[in-house]
């Protein structure tokens, strides 16, 4: 696969001065659009749909295009001794019931898209897989290939299970029983023609592209698919025109969900390989910009900072998706409606949340982030969010894996004790941070960041501004969080606050004794002084979720304080020692 010339890419450059964030607020979808979407639902289950599904089965498939992507070496190994596993979540095959599932939704999303087939082929040659891939597809054929339900027939998990299909037909139709296969191929064209209906009741995102991706890739490889290949790609080009902003970041604003779509172009894109066909243009156009916006959140290790729910995605995997892509490039700095900013010199490498959390349509599970940081001094992580609350592993509370979502576990500003937005109990985000103004200013001797938000001026009459600059070197982050009133307030009433920097993991502490500094010991060998004025210094402990999932102890620096109702100002430093 030739490489993209870098030139080629959106171009990457800095906008000085000052200026407005997209508005955030989205209050989710209106009543027509749910009773819309569960009336489809409803439909998909009757007779008459059954029907539709009808029509023609493939004897073959046209081609068979590569998976583009490795998998998981461990997710393989285990399926290859008898277990099917996600994030700590383990389901002997031999116990496997599809009728009566008793897993987690999660795990139900990754056994119905038939993701763990490219585990699977990663450590197992066809003749060691195909008879696992054929065990578990018999089961999955028995329990849901003649009836239409949720979640296994959903349009995104429907359009994954296409592409996987095919890119890894030698696992799923290697067998000799003509019946079996009759059945896989009579499954893949139900699944087709249910996807052509129900592709965009998807929900936006990453999930309608899944699902539009799968019929065009159906169209590719079933015979006489060439309406429902062209069909598939206007509904694809719909579907990327309102996922991905013209900064290439998409409108989940989640790390997590980038990497699927690259991930998705990729694997759509062998399937025009595999038929010697040209993709069309719009394919390669948004991953040229999708992938230096996916760099743009990786920090000095290679992997990608934690936001909006994904733990620290390893440099393996980022690396894996982003040479399937065949996108060379740098990363994105400033990403204008991403709402991301990165920050690198020296060896420091700097990512602040410079935007409005994603909007309730487009995201379920996001984060109350808005102006957090993460910072890394070369290979090794300094200033961290907690992260991971979609990724954590499955022994972890629920109610913790919630508290992952929460203001206090980002390195940022908490007042009140009270998250910048609001979010519910059904995992949707609601009032709080809609506006975000941002200014950037770039010197031969520092980059400047000045950013604030609206989260906390209706509940406390304060709006929060965070100021970071990184010095040229990048042996010195200084950095000032103000409290400024707005609107009206009770005089003489004042208002705690907490300013958090939580830690990378196996980072030293060394408190001063006079409460206003620490030395902080890289394993690495670095060494950084942190020093703050305006407020108490004190250590506390937290967490981190590394790329599998796994929370692990950690500490926290808290600079905490009051704020009159003429609000308050904290200034302090982060200069490296050696």
């Amino acid at each position: 696969m030739a490489d993209r010339d870098p030139r080629e890419t959106i171009a990457d450059t800095i906008e000085q001065g000052k200026r407005l964030v997209r508005l955030g607020g989205d209050k989710g979808l209106s009543l027509a659009e749910r009773l819309s979407e569960r009336l489809a639902r409803l439909t998909w289950r009757t007779p008459l749909h059954g029907l539709r599904l009808a029509g023609k089965q493939p004897l073959k498939l046209v081609a068979v295009p590569d998976d583009p992507v490795l998998g998981d070496v461990a997710r393989g190994k285990a399926l290859t001794e008898g277990r099917l596993e996600l994030y700590g979540e383990s389901v002997a095959l031999d116990a496997l019931d599809l009728a009566k599932p008793r897993f987690s939704p999660r795990f139900a999303d990754h056994l119905h898209s038939f993701a763990w087939l490219r585990d699977l082929s990663t450590v197992a040659t066809r003749a060691q897989g195909a008879p696992i891939a054929e065990r578990l597809m018999q089961a999955w054929l028995a329990a849901h290939a003649d009836r239409v339900s949720e979640p296994a027939w959903a349009p995104e998990l429907l359009g994954r299970r296409t592409l996987f299909w095919a890119a890894h037909a030698p696992l799923i139709l290697s067998s000799a029983d003509l019946a079996y296969r009759s059945r896989v191929l009579l499954a893949l064209a139900r699944g087709a023609r249910h996807l052509d209906r129900t592709a965009d009741k998807a929900p936006p995102g990453v999930a309608r592209v899944a699902a539009w991706c799968g019929v065009t890739m159906a169209g590719l490889l079933i015979a006489g698919g060439e309406a429902r290949q062209k069909g598939g790609e206007a509904g694809l080009l719909r579907a990327l025109t309102a996922a991905i902003y013209p900064d290439g970041g998409c409108a989940q604003r989640a790390p997590l969900a980038q990497l699927e779509i690259i991930a998705l172009l990729a694997m759509l894109r062998e399937g025009y390989a595999a038929r010697r066909l040209d993709p069309p243009p719009f394919i390669g156009e948004h991953l040229a910009r999708l992938v230096p916006a996916l760099l743009g959140l990786t920090m000095g290790d290679g992997a990608l900072a934690s936001w909006q729910g994904a733990g620290p995605i390893s440099a393996e995997q980022v690396q894996a998706v982003i040479a399937a892509s065949g996108v060379r490039t740098r990363p994105l700095k400033q990403a204008r409606d991403w709402g991301y900013q990165r920050l690198a010199a020296g060896q420091t490498v700097l990512v602040i949340d410079a935007a409005p959390p994603p909007v309730a349509r487009l995201a379920q599970g996001g984060c109350a982030s808005t102006l957090a940081f993460e910072l890394s001094d070369g290979g090794q992580r300094l200033i961290v969010n907690c992260g991971g609350a979609r990724q954590v592993i499955a022994k972890v509370p629920a109610a913790l894996a919630e508290g992952l979502r929460t203001t206090a576990a980002h390195s940022t500003l908490v007042v009140g004790d009270s998250n910048s937005t609001a979010i519910h109990t059904d995992g949707t985000l609601g009032k709080g941070v809609s506006e975000v103004e941002l200014s950037r200013q770039e010197t031969d001797q520092a980059s400047r960041i000045e950013a604030s938000h609206d989260g906390y001026a209706r509940r406390f009459g304060f709006r929060h501004r965070r100021q970071l600059v990184l010095t040229a070197d990048g042996k010195e982050l200084r950095g000032e969080d103000m409290l400024l009133p707005v609107g009206r307030r009770t005089k003489g009433a004042s208002t705690a606050f907490a300013l958090r920097f939580h830690l990378a993991p196996q980072v030293e502490i060394s408190p001063t004794s006079d409460g206003l500094a620490a030395l902080l010991r890289l394993p690495g060998g670095g060494l950084w002084q942190f020093r703050c004025r305006g407020a108490a210094l004190s250590v506390e402990e937290s967490l981190w979720v590394d790329a599998n999932g796994r929370p692990h102890p950690t500490h926290q620096l808290v600079v905490s304080g009051s704020a009159p109702a003429g609000g308050a100002s904290v200034s302090w430093v982060l200069k490296r020692a050696r």
